[in-house]
């Protein structure tokens, strides 16, 4: 059996008999919201023809922009901002402590600020989503593994250079990225006070084994960031491990947080493949089960009533032949289509989209880890893979509502679809006219003026 075969093989096992339960968990994404037409003086126009259909999702499929302004060259700069901008709404920018502060008091927010790999300046990474039109998200308040070096060892120091670095962040950035990360990958065994690499400049601390870690870290967010949403997040093991249910660890994470306190906003759930090829049989395809991951996400759902994200996705191709690659978009499409199908999911997010520039891949170097991988929707020479156009298929033209309406004597027509932007054609007496409105459960009624 080849490796396509055995992809198709896996994720055909329970598609069927779950796809009844993917179309009803779509229709229960959408929302029917009325909008009410007038003329500029305030009349209602009736009889008036409208069709309409969704030009922006409110669910965010995006990816990290790790590598923005980071390129060997402008032209591939240019390239890799045309292949975010071209296929997604979201991005995850990197705001990670050993790279904002790597020296103590020395913030590299701004442009121009000391070069570190994959860690652009977060003003850039805004910049650049502002003019997109992409929503940036924060990757990660207190993620301990990364901490700087300088960072004194004692839980007390810990906490209020922490709490130093949330207000500064908040102070620069609370208007302009409505979602965050709090804390991540909290089940990873780390060794208190253990160093990574001069390379990594990283260290974690003795505060990563404290019973208060993300109640302190989510009561911290919560003071500074009182309107942003806050997302715990975690490795793909424990993520989708839901099986044990109340006693599955990162389930008992998420209960006891909460018991405690944590005004967590948002589950996230990692979905990094990285496995080796020759183990991608035993270890990779029993994660790619409709029933599996529905199942899981049923779980989050019904026991904490909170949204859901992806938060990190890789799926490795291995290699550039055309049957990888094939094979890439193939678990993409399966996968996104399961997520995008429940109601609580609001966002996945791919994690590096271009071959060669991982973390495990410094610079480019295609001899290392990420050439083993090939995670990338695009090759290092930034030509789109099948997996890149798969997710612009499904947001551009699969998962897209569209319909048509008439007015009624007051003005008035529903529109049903998916929550998002909606470009609306608008006829009568032979006269057409353009108009956009955003609809949303719950928003009420929207009123256009012609």
């Amino acid at each position: 059996m080849t490796r396509l075969e055995s992809v198709k093989a896996a994720f055909a096992r329970d598609r069927e008999k779950m796809q009844e339960t993917l179309a009803k968990g779509r229709e229960e994404r959408k929302c029917a919201e009325k909008v009410r037409i007038t003329d500029a003086q305030g009349k209602p126009v009736a009889g008036a023809k409208l069709s309409y259909r969704l030009k922006k999702h409110d669910f965010w499929h995006g990816s990290n922009i790790f590598m923005t302004g980071e390129m060997e060259t402008p032209e591939k700069n240019e390239k890799y901002k045309k292949l975010i901008a071209g296929a997604f709404n979201q991005a995850t920018l990197p705001f990670y402590w050993n790279g904002v502060e790597p020296e103590e008091g020395r913030l590299r927010f701004q442009e121009g600020s000391v070069h570190l790999y994959r860690r652009p300046p977060a003003d850039r990474c805004v910049e650049f989503c502002r003019k997109a039109g992409i929503t940036p998200k924060l990757h990660c308040l207190n993620y301990d593994q990364w901490t700087p070096m300088w960072v004194p060892r004692e839980v007390p120091e810990v906490k209020r250079l922490l709490e130093k670095r949330i207000s500064e962040i908040a102070a620069r950035y609370a208007d302009k990225i409505p979602c965050m990360e709090v804390i991540n990958e909290t089940l990873c065994g780390y060794n208190p006070g253990k160093t990574g690499s001069g390379q990594d400049n990283r260290a974690s601390t003795p505060f990563f084994w404290e019973d208060d870690l993300i109640t302190w870290s989510f009561a911290t967010a919560r003071k500074y960031l009182p309107k942003t949403e806050l997302v715990i997040n975690e490795a793909t093991g424990f993520a989708w491990d839901t099986f044990r249910k109340n006693r599955s660890w990162y389930a008992s994470e998420i209960r006891d947080a909460l018991a405690g306190g944590a005004e967590i906003d948002t589950i996230g759930l990692q979905f990094h493949m990285f496995f080796r090829r020759e183990d991608e049989g035993e270890r990779a395809l029993p994660y790619y089960s409709y029933e599996r991951l529905w199942n899981s996400m049923e779980y989050y759902r019904n026991a904490f009533h909170r949204p859901l994200q992806v938060t990190e996705v890789t799926i490795p191709a291995y290699s550039w032949e055309k049957e990888d690659e094939e094979v890439q978009a193939e678990i993409i499409e399966n996968l996104y289509t399961i997520w995008f199908s429940h109601p609580s999911m609001e966002a996945v997010t791919y994690w590096n989209v271009v071959d060669g520039y991982a973390h495990f891949a410094p610079q480019g170097d295609m001899t290392s880890g990420e050439n083993y991988y090939h995670g990338g929707l695009a090759r290092f020479d930034h030509t789109p893979k099948p997996a890149y156009d798969v997710i612009t298929e499904l947001f551009r033209h699969r998962f897209v509502s569209q319909g048509t309406a008439e007015t009624d004597a007051e003005g008035k027509a529903a529109l049903c679809g998916y929550p998002g932007e909606y470009e609306l054609a608008i006829e009568k007496n032979g006269v057409s006219e353009k108009a956009e409105c955003h609809i949303a459960k719950g928003e009420g009624e929207k009123k256009i003026v012609l």
